[in-house]
């Protein structure tokens, strides 16, 4: 099952490939927030769709698209989690999943504007994979992680480079608001290849490609990021991580090949869908609200 949230309290859900059928948190029979049954696990979702599909088709190019999750728990993201990736940023393939955490006020849509700060210039693409934690643990043994996954969905890593080289911890570069784009929906788990495996994930900057590889290709693959996470803390319902970056960034390009106002950026990972966000500068728009 398929789940895309509006920005009008509504929910709508498509079994793959077929038709966007929805509710309004208004309407009689409206299941719930997705954050909410996310945490009730595949019965809850698949109950969920159910009663979606029930309700009146929804044209997705007629809504605000949001966010799969409201505000997730946690957003773990892992970098140089691709050996080609850590190889173009100068580091040794790692032997322990590099960890790092973004904030939910940095998170956007499909759709929205990644947001070029004033500040800096160097707004760089990352296109990821997301798993979704659906029921919570701790010390969970690697072969019993994927039962604790729900879903999946897609994310671009808007970093911005110079503020992220500023300081050996990357959390400023890599919080600007605007610059985690999450969506467009979460895929449930039972619709793809256990761990999300073997699919195709690329990134294009103005319909040229600047990424591409295989799910296949991750240094920890998601269940050993479970497995890890959780023997340092709790993972709990709704929850996200963030899988890493493939080889390819503009920090890595001669010369380095930075996201612009007036661009789009795609990331498409084969049966998860395109998540698609056009560039806009910041400054612009406080310039237009002054």
């Amino acid at each position: 099952m398929t789940f895309r949230r509006s920005g009008a309290q509504g929910l709508a859900a498509a079994e793959p490939g077929g038709e966007f059928h929805g509710l309004m948190a208004t309407a009689p029979g409206y299941p719930g927030a997705l954050d909410d049954l996310v945490a009730g696990g595949p019965e809850a979702l698949a109950s969920a769709g159910r009663a979606l599909l029930a309700g009146p088709a929804i044209d997705l190019a007629a809504v605000e698209l949001l966010p799969p999750l409201t505000r997730p728990g946690k957003i773990i993201c892992v970098g140089l989690n691709y050996a080609d990736h850590s190889a173009e940023s100068g580091f040794a393939v790692p032997s322990y999943p590099t960890i790092f955490a973004r904030f939910a006020s940095s998170l956007i849509g499909h759709g929205a504007p990644l947001l070029r700060p004033a500040v800096s210039d160097q707004l760089d693409f990352e296109g990821e994979f997301v798993a979704v934690i659906g029921r919570g643990g701790r010390h969970i043994a690697k072969d019993a992680a994927l039962d604790h996954v729900v879903g999946y969905s897609l994310f671009n890593d808007g970093s911005v480079r110079d503020f992220q080289m500023k300081a050996p911890q990357w959390t400023v570069g890599k919080n600007f608001d605007g610059t985690g784009a999450f969506g467009p929906a979460l895929v449930t788990a039972d619709e793809l290849p256990p761990g999300c495996r073997g699919l195709r994930i690329e990134t294009r900057l103005n319909g040229q490609v600047v990424q591409s590889a295989s799910t296949d290709d991750l240094i920890f693959d998601v269940a050993t990021l479970v497995s890890t996470l959780s023997e340092a803390f709790t993972l709990s319902p709704g929850d996200i991580i963030v899988t890493g970056t493939p080889a390819g960034v503009g920090l890595a390009r001669k010369p380095p090949l930075w996201m612009r106002p007036g661009d789009v950026c795609e990331v498409e990972v084969e049966r998860l869908g395109v998540l698609r966000n056009p560039i806009e500068d910041e400054a612009g728009r406080q310039r237009a609200a002054a």
